[in-house]
């Protein structure tokens, strides 16, 4: 299956309760209560969770049949045992990146960029409090915040731009960023926005730049 709701969703949700999702054999979009899709996720049910009926999971026990990337929704060919090694299926590296990156519905909520960022910027700056992923401050995350100079950064991956997850939750994603940034206004809080869709995995030598970004603003708002 394709999921089609956010980390924030599932975790909210009861065991019951039924949560959108995409079928990898056909693309139709079906509901999974959300102990079914546990189980498919730890591979104890992935017949009964990946598919929106009977029929496509019987297509995904014979021969080659045509799925869907994940990511960017290109049909793919796939015999049964390509398809059971996996819940996913890309065109690429590249959308397999992107997707893994992006898509935290059954993993962590940090990226490896905002932990990396994290252990630096502390180890520059011992003396600075700092928080990080802080929702205290405007009842909504700030990625960092920095109370003594009244200076915040978001670190904002390619769903905040493109519709990993559809059109409509690409909308909300864009609302609540912009309700974010009057929030801090309303506080007097400068929000530097860093766009860090172009990193399509992690890697120290490109993620370099982003922790030049901020330390290059910290610097000169001291």
């Amino acid at each position: 299956m394709i999921p089609l709701y956010s980390e924030n969703e599932f975790n909210l949700a009861k065991s019951n309760d039924l949560l959108p999702c995409k079928c990898i054999i056909c693309g139709n979009i079906f509901h999974k209560q959300k102990r079914v899709i546990k189980r498919t996720f730890n591979n104890y049910d992935n017949n009964n969770g990946n598919y929106c009926s009977k029929s496509c999971a019987k297509t995904s026990l014979s021969g080659s049949t045509n799925i869907s990337c994940v990511n960017c929704g290109l049909i793919l060919k796939r015999v049964k045992s390509q398809i059971n090694k996996s819940k996913n299926h890309f065109c690429s590296k590249s959308c397999a990146a992107i997707y893994n990156n992006t898509h935290k519905a059954m993993g962590s909520r940090r990226s490896k960029l905002e932990k990396y960022l994290e252990i630096n910027i502390s180890r520059l700056y011992p003396n600075l409090e700092i928080f990080f992923n802080n929702k205290d401050i405007i009842n909504s995350e700030l990625d960092i915040y920095i109370p003594s100079i009244r200076l915040a950064f978001e670190l904002n991956g390619i769903y905040h731009y493109e519709p990993i997850y559809g059109c409509d939750k690409l909308q909300q994603i864009q609302n609540n960023d912009n309700r974010k940034f009057q929030a801090c206004l309303d506080q007097g809080i400068e929000l530097c926005i860093i766009d860090t869709s172009q990193q399509k995995y992690f890697k120290e030598q490109t993620s370099v730049k982003y922790l030049n970004i901020i330390t290059n603003i910290i610097n000169l708002h001291r």
